[in-house]
């Protein structure tokens, strides 16, 4: 098994957090996010994943080299692909054609979730999806009586569905998949300006391919920093019980922390809270400060703060009150 994960994208909706670290890299719960959706996609997997091929921008030999170790915890071996141009999802996936062997998982980078089944890996190809409340802004699949995908719609404005897709595909013949994601840029079939992966899966179940649905019981989306402070509290939910969210080196000083927060490696807090839902990097120092429901990434300083719904980036000093900051790398600033 192969996980191919395209994630070359530049994350301007993160912004100011994805100036200087790739969106996949952000942390959620303590872990890059890349790191989070690999992890899941294992343990749903049936079969070993041997192979995981992140294509990405270049964002760097650093950011790289962590993204093979991130491949290598789990016992896989780690490749790195470029997509220099953002030619669409079929282009980005053919970037890295030589993994499209054999079954693979495709998934895209910022699609994190949490489900109760295995994958059955002899399926020709299984898409993840979910019910949501409003699938107009998404692309949504239609299934007959057998559970099988008739139709895929794309942000449905009239009732079609309520099964959105999340970004994650499983195909049992990878080099089927190579071949249909090849003719579309033979032939130069775009929407939108761009190469994308639905006219290949809609050429695959008009030749007779069989896609069945893969139901995830909760879909997190980290798009924008609300959407992600949010999924790092689910996340916080989720491994609570099977993580050590708090290193054993963190030096409290008078201060509280309401569980479930994840606080990193040399972490000094002094007369403060906090949590809950709160992610703490390494080397931090928190004083005289109320910390809940927030990211706050490494070697920051936070000095009488009261954060919540926040997002603060590495090396920031700050002094303040803001209950809603979105703090970017290597700021400064006083309240």
């Amino acid at each position: 098994m192969k996980i191919i994960i395209p994630m070359a994208g530049m994350g301007k909706r993160m912004r100011p957090h994805t100036l200087t670290v790739p969106k996949p890299l952000l942390p959620i719960a303590g872990k890059p996010m890349v790191q989070r959706i690999v992890e899941d996609i294992t343990k749903v997997c049936d079969e070993k994943v041997e192979e995981i091929a992140f294509v990405v921008g270049r964002f760097g030999k650093e950011a790289e080299d962590n993204l093979v170790r991130v491949a290598e915890k789990l016992g896989a071996k780690g490749k790195i692909f470029y997509q220099d141009q953002p030619l669409g999802t079929a282009h980005a996936i053919m970037c890295a054609k030589e993994c499209l062997d054999g079954k693979v998982v495709v998934a895209f980078a910022d699609t994190l979730f949490k489900a109760d089944f295995k994958m059955d890996s002899s399926k020709e190809g299984i898409i993840w999806v979910q019910r949501v409340d409003d699938p107009k802004p998404f692309g949504v699949v239609k299934l007959n009586k057998e559970n099988v995908i008739t139709d895929f719609v794309e942000k449905p404005q009239t009732f079609v569905s309520d099964l959105a897709i999340i970004g994650i595909y499983y195909f049992k013949d990878g080099a089927n998949l190579s071949k249909e994601l090849q003719y579309l840029l033979d032939n130069d079939i775009k929407e939108k300006g761009e190469y994308q992966l639905t006219n290949a899966l809609e050429n695959m179940k008009g030749k007779g391919m069989s896609f069945e649905p893969g139901k995830v019981t909760e879909w997190l989306d980290c798009g924008n920093k609300d959407a992600t402070v949010h999924t790092n509290q689910r996340i916080l939910e989720f491994v609570k019980d099977s993580e050590q969210l708090v290193n054993p080196s963190v030096e409290l000083v008078n201060s509280k922390v309401i569980a479930p927060c994840y606080i990193g490696e040399n972490v000094k807090i002094t007369d403060s809270t906090v949590g809950p839902y709160a992610s703490i990097g390494a080397n931090c120092t928190v004083y005289k400060s109320e910390i809940k429901n927030s990211i706050v990434q490494t070697n920051t300083t936070l000095k009488n703060a009261k954060l919540d719904n926040s997002m603060i980036g590495n090396f920031v000093e700050y002094t303040g009150t803001s209950s809603n900051a979105s703090i970017g790398d290597y700021s400064t600033l006083k309240n």
